[in-house]
């Protein structure tokens, strides 16, 4: 399958036409000589007509070299976001399936997107990414077209192409050129159609590391106490997206010698550890979280590692593997380090067997961190704090995002983890054991920062923007 030439356009090039002209006549800047503009067109349109317009337009002469229309597309919706998603995106003819589905992934994946959207409405259908986050739309197909790009995509995928009317789920291994990763494929039956996600998966955590997650040096220092105990739990909190997964790695990766026995159990499995026994999850035949554990308590293991602790059964049994003398790293849903007690506790796990279990409990959100090419830097209100933050430094300047090249115009290049750190000491214990939930001036007096507090010293050290850690905020 072939694959379009990439075209890196300059960013002082990109002025010369606004977003209106560059869409309205579908031409891009390559070159700006002496005395004429070189610029990308369509390679369908009257070139005669169009630069005569264009130097009309532009007051120079104008010469124009043509390009395949989907890659003109491609290229004004990664230079010239508009504002109106929709206006932003381009109206693609799909030629051969196989070459826009390979350019779109190797497109996703050279911005570090996670995932690609695919779905059908009534009047449109689109592609949207993820990219550090936030959902950027790239692409409108033809209606008549997407049937043929979502069959394609689910034979990859070793999917049913006769079922739209049941969810499926699928995997594809992407291998071309330099490029190998894995690609986990679900497909929605809409009103209008199905919905397909692409979650790129990196399977290499080869790279992932502690110390470049973002902890600050207190919290690093609290969060390896606990992985150094040889039991208890260890549980990281957090919503979907929040990098939860990532940090467990990067301490298994930190865990995994020859002298241990690591065991896990995920759903799906999304890195790969040489010298670690990974378990995939399959409901369908009844392994699930609390089967696996009842096994792994039979592999004389010295670390386990569970996905998630989602239900009452999953958590009585990491509770039973703790108490026996093993550490058990996981993850859970809740807003704050401590509220996995009380989530715990309503999964109905008794009080005292949380105290005598939990060595660890930790909370992470990820912040985009402003694109240090073209953020701008202005003077600071008050007034954009939430009305309830009572900020402890004084701010009277900020950066904000604005967009370039280098951050494909979204103001923002790269995240990084926050976190909020609580080691359970014996006095901590026995508050957990008393049911005493407001324990915030214990905190106080041990150092412990919380995820706004963290947050917040990004924004002030000019990394992020408010906008960024705004609804972090409301929870300070």
């Amino acid at each position: 399958m072939s694959v379009m030439e990439e075209i890196t356009l300059l960013t002082e090039n990109i002025h010369w036409l606004t977003k209106d002209q560059a869409w309205h006549y579908k031409v891009l800047p390559k070159h700006k000589a002496s005395d004429h503009y070189l610029l990308y067109c369509e390679e369908s349109v009257d070139k005669d007509i169009l630069s005569a317009e264009l130097e009309m337009l532009l007051n120079q002469d104008v010469r124009l070299e043509p390009l395949p229309a989907t890659q003109v597309a491609r290229l004004l919706s990664k230079y010239y976001i508009k504002d109106n998603a929709a206006q932003g995106s381009s109206q693609l003819q799909i030629n051969n399936a196989d070459d826009f589905l390979v350019n779109l992934i190797r497109e996703a994946k050279g911005l570090k997107s996670s995932d690609i959207h695919i779905e059908s409405y009534e009047n449109k259908c689109r592609v949207r990414i993820r990219i550090d986050g936030m959902m950027v739309e790239r692409y409108l197909l033809k209606r008549d077209e997407y049937p043929a790009l979502i069959n394609k995509i689910k034979i990859y995928a070793n999917l049913d192409i006769a079922e739209k009317r049941l969810p499926q789920d699928g995997r594809i291994n992407f291998k071309q050129q330099d490029q190998q990763f894995d690609i986990r494929v679900s497909v929605l039956p809409t009103l209008f159609g199905e919905k397909v996600v692409l979650r790129l998966l990196n399977s290499d955590a080869t790279d992932i590391d502690l110390n470049s997650l973002g902890f600050s040096k207190f919290d690093l220092d609290n969060y390896l106490q606990g992985v150094k105990k040889p039991n208890g739990i260890l549980l990281i909190s957090g919503p979907t997206g929040s990098g939860k997964t990532t940090t467990l790695y990067a301490t298994l990766k930190l865990l995994n010698k020859e002298t241990r026995n690591i065991l896990t159990i995920e759903d799906p499995v999304e890195y790969t550890l040489e010298g670690i026994n990974q378990v995939q999850l399959k409901e369908s035949i009844g392994l699930n979280f609390a089967a696996a554990l009842r096994t792994f308590l039979r592999q004389d293991p010295d670390v386990i590692m569970v996905g998630e602790i989602r239900d009452t059964e999953t958590a009585n049994m990491a509770i039973r593997a703790a108490l026996t003398g093993h550490l058990v790293l996981s993850t859970i849903h809740t807003n704050s380090a401590w509220g996995t007690v009380s989530r715990l506790s309503d999964m109905g796990v008794p009080p005292f067997l949380v105290a005598n279990t939990l060595n660890t409990t930790a909370a992470q959100r990820l912040i985009r961190l402003l694109c240090p090419h073209c953020k701008r830097s202005e003077k600071f209100s008050n007034d954009l704090y939430p009305k309830q933050f009572k900020p402890y430094k004084i701010v009277t300047e900020h950066y904000k995002a604005h967009g370039c090249e280098q951050c494909y115009y979204t103001g923002y290049k790269g995240r990084k983890a926050v976190y909020e750190v609580i080691p359970i000491d014996q006095e901590l214990a026995l508050q957990i054991k008393n049911g005493n939930m407001y324990i915030q001036s214990l905190l106080q007096e041990r150092g412990i920062q919380t995820l706004a507090e963290n947050a917040f010293n990004i924004f002030f050290e000019g990394g992020t923007s408010i906008d960024e850690i705004y609804p972090l905020l409301f929870n300070y």
